[in-house]
């Protein structure tokens, strides 16, 4: 199993700051500028609220209004997959009339 770690996004920024002439404003990372070439390719984001297990038989006997329990309990955080890949965990917000999720931690895994 992949070991995991806590990873701020402070960790993501980098690079130097400019001390001359540029009045201070950050220098174009090298890093950020060799990854402009994949800005756009198209990423699917799944946030997980929880998981079950269930026999089809009792799958096909659920009605409207059926509660299915997950296994997490309420207010417990929620994992945030992108490309099926564990990437963070979060919590669930609402903006304006819709949901959405927050992240409060970053999952770095080994990719041994």
């Amino acid at each position: 199993m992949a070991a995991k770690e806590d990873m701020s996004l402070n960790e993501f920024e980098g690079g130097n700051r400019s001390n001359g002439g540029g009045g201070g404003e950050l220098e174009a990372l090298p890093v950020i500028k060799d990854l402009e070439s994949v800005y756009d390719i198209p990423v699917q984001i799944s946030a997980v609220l929880g998981k079950t297990n269930m026999q089809v038989s009792n799958l096909m006997r659920l009605n409207k209004g059926a509660v299915v329990e997950l296994d997490r309990k309420v207010g417990e955080a929620i994992d945030i997959y992108v490309n099926n890949r564990l990437v963070a965990r979060g919590e669930v917000v609402v903006v304006e009339d819709r949901l959405g999720v927050t992240m409060t931690e970053i999952i770095k895994t080994d990719r041994s």
